[in-house]
């Protein structure tokens, strides 16, 4: 409840801030990129500012107000199938002073002023890898689940799942469109754990996500240059049965697919090393605040 309140309070400042200096933020969570970039705007005049004068203090005013705003939307940052960074910070899994160093590492281009000379705004981008880096905690990642029966399986260079399309809720009789997490997990159709955060290399991100028509280049992988860098040019491609947890971020393969993956180590190694590429409809690759 403390926590709640703290959350509460953070969100009341920033709103009584806002209105004393009219600061506002738009920005996008981008899951192609792992980049979260927005836009901070400065309303001049209710901040008291008047030019040429006065643009180092509407710099300054631009820059603390960002960083109040920027808040808003890292906590809605989906990390996965049950938690955003809020229920984190309610949990004491992370907390304010963290999630304020991880805005303090914004790229920014330089302030500019619009045309009509009333506003001053500054644009900023956050690696959402930082995130990835402060969430995972374990040292080493834990072994990878091997198999009593193995398959006869080639040696892949990365694992391509696909899941553009709505998919069956296990346990439900709805549907859904998978959407993008930080930590999502994989599990196989009898609903063995294949993959989660803590089989990957501390520092990697987990899994990569890309638009369907990053798969259908004519190259001999059939992938865009920047996903064949990721999965190689001998991708596993598979396609995902369902989805389940509250939010429909964690995908069900077949239990054949499972086997492929974890019938030698070369494979095993793709989910330790995070080659790992997650095919997802273009509408749910950019979610704004």
């Amino acid at each position: 409840m403390k926590r709640i309140l703290s959350i509460i309070f953070v969100i009341i400042s920033i709103i009584t801030l806002n209105a004393e200096e009219k600061v506002d933020i738009s920005g996008v969570i981008d899951w192609e990129s792992l980049q979260i970039t927005s836009t901070a705007a400065l309303e001049l005049a209710s901040a008291g500012i008047k030019l040429p004068a006065g643009r180092t203090q509407a710099e300054s005013l631009l820059a603390e107000g960002y960083t109040r705003l920027i808040r808003q939307g890292l906590l809605t940052l989906q990390i996965d199938s049950s938690s955003v960074v809020a229920d984190l910070m309610e949990r004491n899994e992370l907390s304010l002073s963290e999630l304020d160093m991880i805005s303090s590492f914004s790229t920014s281009q330089p302030p500019s002023l619009t045309p009509n000379m009333l506003n001053m705004t500054a644009s900023f981008s956050i690696p959402i890898s930082l995130i990835n880096n402060t969430l995972q905690r374990h040292s080493r990642p834990s072994p990878v689940s091997l198999t009593l029966n193995p398959a006869t399986a080639a040696q892949y260079t990365g694992l391509i799942i696909i899941a553009s399309e709505r998919l069956p809720a296990h346990g439900m009789r709805s549907s859904f469109l998978p959407v993008p997490c930080l930590f999502p997990k994989i599990w196989d159709s009898e609903m063995n754990l294949i993959y989660d955060k803590n089989m990957a290399t501390p520092g990697i991100p987990i899994v990569r996500y890309s638009s369907p028509q990053n798969i259908l280049f004519n190259t001999p992988s059939g992938l865009s240059p920047e996903l064949q860098q990721i999965a190689g040019d001998r991708p596993l491609r598979i396609f995902a049965r369902g989805v389940f947890g509250i939010k429909p971020t964690d995908l069900i393969i077949d239990r054949t697919d499972a086997l492929l993956i974890l019938s030698n180590e070369a494979n095993r190694n793709l989910l330790t090393q995070g080659k790992v590429v997650i095919v997802l409809d273009d509408s749910v690759l950019r979610t704004e605040f």
